[in-house]
C-alpha cells in the first residue's frame, strides 16, 4: 500500500477543483493509496479502518476472502473512509479515465460524510486516530489481562447493534442549540420557575441582570452572578447536585452502557478496566452507525456524481464507450434484490427533476388527473439546491419513504417480486407480485438495517431481564444462545430474554392438505418464549 503518484494525484486535484466548483463541500486535504487486492482483502475485516483494533475473528475473515479470491477474482474500484483527512484506497491497475469516474465518486462520498446530518457525531474528531489509540489501549491490555481481552470484545459486539446512535445524535444536537452553562440552564429554567411566588417582572429583571454583567480577568460573568443567587439563596447549590443526579439517572441508555454502569460483576474494584473495552466497542459501532443507515443514499449521491461531473470532463474525451459500460454494470437495476447504487441514483435524478418542475408543491399535489400531473411544469429549477437539502437531512428510511412515489415506480418500471411453486413443473418460480407504489415501497423499507428494539431492566433478584420489541421479525436463533452466555458473563448473574418465534407446530397443522398457493396465504404464527441463561445454560420455554 503507497500513496498515489504525482501524475495521479494531479488527476485527483482536477476532480476536487471541478466538484467544489459543481457545489460539493469537503475538506480540502485528502489521502488517496494505491492498493493491491491483498491489500483489500486485509482491510476488509476492519471496515478498510487500517488503525482499528486487532481481533482474531479478522483473521478468519482475512483467510475466508483470500479464499474466496482464488475461485472468484475481482478487482475493487475503490473505497473511502470518513476520517479526517479523508482517505481512499484505489485499485492499481485503474487506467487515468477510470481513475477521473472513481475520483468523482469518491468526492461525492466525502461531501455526503461531512454534510449529511447523520454524520454529525464523527465531524469533531479524527476516528482513525481515535482508532490507533484503542488499538494500543487493547493491545496493552491483552498483554496484562490474556485471552479474557478477547472474550469482551465478543460479548460485547455481540450486542453492539443496540448501541443507542440517535441517543447520541440527540445529544449533540441539544449541545449545539443551547449552549447555556448547567447552573444558568438550571437556574433560570427549573430553580426560579419552582418558586410560587416568582412572577413574570421579577423573572425578567434577572434575566436583565445576567445579560448586563460583565466578567473581570479574575471571574467569569457566572461567577459573578451566581456567588450573589448564592448569598440570597443558600439552597440553590444543593438543589442543582440533585437536579444533576436526576439528570443522569433519567439519561438513556443503551444495553452496553447500562452494563457498564449497572453490572455487580464489572463494578468490581478489579474488573474496572473491562469498562474500558466496552467502551471501544460502543464507540466504533456508533461511528459506523451512520454509514449503515444512509448506505442507499451515498451510494446514489456518489453515483449521480460520478456521471454528471465525468461527462463533462473535457480530459476523458474518447472514453465514453468504455465509461458507460462500468457505469452501467455499477448502476443497472436488479429485478430480484437491491442494488443501492441503481436506486439512490436514480431517485436523487427523480427528485431534482421533480423540483425543478415544481412538482413538490400543493398546486400538483391537488392534481387528479395523471395527464394534467404529467404535463405539470411550473418551471421553478431548483432541483440542484433541493437535492442539496435531502443530502443533508435525509437518512435512508426518510429518503425513501419521502421521495419514492408512483411516477417513480411506473418510470422505471419497478415491482415487487414474489415466488410460488409450480406443481406441473415441480419447481419454484418468480412473478411479478405487485407493481404499486406501496408495494414496492414497504419491501425496500424493509431490507433496511432496522435492529431488533429491546428493553431492559434488573429485576429483584439481580436478573438482567431483557424483553424484545416484536416487529413482525424474530431474533436471528442461531445467535441467541451464545450472545447470552456473553451476557451472563458480562452481568455477572442470570439473565433473561423474552422475545417471538415462529410457532411451527401450528403452521404444520395450518399448511397440511393445502395446496401451494394456498400456503402462501397463511399468515405466519407466532408464540411468545423465554430464554433464561444461568451457570452458562441456556433454557427455553413457551410463555
Amino acid at each position: 500500500m503507497e500513496l498515489i503518484d504525482q501524475h495521479t494525484k494531479r488527476i485527483m486535484e482536477g476532480c476536487k477543483e471541478r466538484a467544489a466548483d459543481a457545489g460539493l463541500r469537503f475538506g480540502k486535504e485528502t489521502l488517496e493509496y494505491m492498493v493491491t487486492n491483498t491489500d483489500l482483502l486485509e482491510l476488509s475485516p476492519k471496515n478498510m479502518i487500517p488503525t482499528l483494533y486487532d481481533y482474531w475473528f479478522q483473521d478468519i475473515e482475512v483467510l475466508h476472502g483470500k479464499g474466496e479470491y482464488e475461485y472468484y477474482p475481482n478487482n475493487p474500484y475503490e473505497t473511502v473512509i470518513n476520517t479526517r483527512p479523508a482517505i481512499s484506497f484505489y485499485n492499481n491497475e485503474n487506467p487515468d479515465w477510470m481513475n477521473v469516474m472513481i475520483f468523482y465518486h469518491v468526492i461525492a462520498h466525502i461531501d455526503f460524510f461531512q454534510n449529511n446530518k447523520f454524520f454529525e457525531q464523527t465531524w469533531d474528531y479524527d476516528f482513525k486516530e481515535k482508532a490507533l489509540t484503542e488499538k494500543r489501549i487493547i493491545s496493552k491490555l491483552r498483554s496484562q489481562k490474556g485471552r479474557v481481552v478477547d472474550y469482551l470484545i465478543e460479548f460485547s459486539r455481540g450486542i453492539d447493534n443496540l448501541v443507542g446512535y440517535f441517543n447520541e445524535l440527540t445529544e449533540k444536537e441539544e449541545t449545539d442549540l443551547f449552549k447555556l452553562p448547567e447552573q444558568v440552564d438550571f437556574y433560570f429554567n427549573h430553580f426560579l420557575q419552582s418558586k410560587p411566588s416568582m412572577e413574570m417582572q421579577m423573572y425578567l429583571k434577572e434575566i436583565e441582570r445576567y445579560n448586563g454583567i460583565q466578567g473581570t480577568n479574575n471571574k467569569s460573568k457566572e461567577e459573578i452572578f451566581f456567588a450573589d443567587v448564592i448569598e440570597k439563596n443558600p439552597e440553590f447549590e444543593e438543589m442543582l447536585n440533585k437536579h444533576k443526579k436526576e439528570q443522569q439517572q433519567n439519561k438513556k441508555m443503551d444495553l452496553i452502557q447500562y452494563i457498564a454502569e449497572e453490572s455487580g460483576f464489572i463494578n468490581k474494584e478489579e474488573n474496572l478496566w473491562m469498562k474500558t473495552v466496552l467502551g471501544i466497542i460502543r464507540d466504533t459501532a456508533i461511528y459506523f452507525s451512520p454509514q449503515i443507515r444512509t448506505k442507499i443514499m451515498n451510494e446514489g449521491w456518489a453515483s449521480y456524481w460520478h456521471e454528471k461531473l465525468f461527462l463533462q470532463d473535457d480530459r476523458i474525451r474518447g472514453n465514453e464507450v468504455a465509461f458507460a459500460k462500468v457505469n452501467a454494470r455499477v448502476t443497472s437495476l436488479s429485478k430480484v434484490g437491491l442494488n443501492p447504487y441503481a436506486i439512490g441514483w436514480r431517485l436523487f435524478m427523480h427528485i431534482e427533476d421533480m423540483a425543478n418542475k415544481g412538482k413538490y408543491s400543493n398546486d400538483y399535489r391537488r392534481l387528479n388527473s395523471i395527464d394534467k400531473r404529467d404535463e405539470y411544469n411550473s418551471k421553478a429549477g431548483k432541483g440542484l439546491d433541493f437535492i442539496f437539502k435531502v443530502r443533508e437531512n435525509y437518512c435512508d428510511q426518510t429518503f425513501l419513504n419521502t421521495f419514492i412515489d408512483q411516477e417513480f415506480v411506473d418510470k422505471h418500471k419497478l415491482m415487487v417480486v414474489g415466488q410460488r411453486i409450480n406443481p406441473s413443473k415441480n419447481r419454484k418460480e418468480y412473478y411479478v407480485k405487485s407493481r404499486k407504489m406501496k408495494d414496492y415501497k414497504n419491501m425496500i423499507i424493509d431490507s433496511l438495517y432496522h435492529p431488533p428494539y429491546v428493553k431492559f431492566t434488573t429485576k429483584s433478584d439481580g436478573t438482567l431481564y431483557l424483553n424484545h420489541k416484536f416487529e413482525e421479525k424474530e431474533l436471528y436463533r442461531d445467535y441467541i444462545a451464545n450472545t447470552m452466555i456473553g451476557l451472563e458473563y458480562l452481568w455477572g448473574s442470570k439473565v433473561q430474554l423474552e422475545t417471538m418465534e415462529l410457532d411451527w407446530e401450528k403452521m404444520n397443522k395450518e399448511t397440511d392438505s393445502k395446496s401451494p398457493d394456498d400456503i402462501a396465504t397463511i399468515n405466519p404464527l407466532f408464540r411468545k418464549v423465554l430464554y433464561t441463561v444461568e451457570n452458562k445454560q441456556v433454557k427455553k420455554e413457551v410463555l
